[in-house]
């Protein structure tokens, strides 16, 4: 018998030992991304800050100090769910996130005392709130399917608090951050 055939079949015969893999199942997609959207949430909460203080706008530092208190308050919701599913409050690193903090750093580093900065950040943060509204609106409606009310009515508030963000942030993006962007760029022109 040739060696790769040799292989072949004691592998046929280790993997045939194994006890076989449960079937992942949605309840456990579920606890996945919870822990997944609990590393994001607790990274944005040590973003803010520096988001805040590098901000030009008191209007938009206003705002990211206003969503790090909801964000904290979000965080105490995902330990309620965590308990309610019997399992720890830990999070899983998040490349997602990740990706999208690490552009707002970019964009504090690439445009610090620039017109445009407090429009990069304003726009960095809402990419952050798109990523959350998509993640909690999903966990909402696998809790709602896997018989979880009271989990679905926890992430609902948060959802409703995101797109409340995302929209409280595109009112200041186009009622005064952008405008003063582009009026600093034509006065420097």
């Amino acid at each position: 018998m040739a060696k790769s055939a040799k292989k072949r079949a004691n592998t046929k015969k280790t993997a045939a030992r194994r006890p076989r893999q449960a079937p992942k199942m949605l309840s456990d997609l579920f606890h996945e991304t919870l822990k997944d959207i609990y590393y994001a949430e607790n990274k944005i909460i040590k973003t803010l800050p520096k988001m805040a203080k590098a901000a030009h706008s008191k209007d938009l530092a206003a705002a990211f100090n206003k969503h790090l208190r909801e964000t904290q308050g979000q965080v105490k919701r995902l330990d309620q769910i965590f308990k309610m599913l019997g399992k720890p409050a830990r999070g899983k690193p998040c490349e997602a996130i990740n990706g999208i903090t690490d552009e707002g750093a970019e964009i504090m580093k690439d445009f610090k005392n620039a017109p445009a900065l407090d429009a990069g950040l304003l726009a960095a943060a809402q990419a952050v709130e798109h990523y959350e509204i998509s993640r909690y609106g999903t966990l909402r409606t696998w809790a709602e399917e896997l018989g979880m009310p009271d989990a679905a009515r926890l992430l609902q508030a948060t959802l409703d608090e995101e797109e409340a963000t995302d929209h409280s942030l595109s009112e200041l993006a186009t009622s005064v951050i952008n405008l003063e962007a582009e009026e600093e760029y034509r006065a420097a022109a």
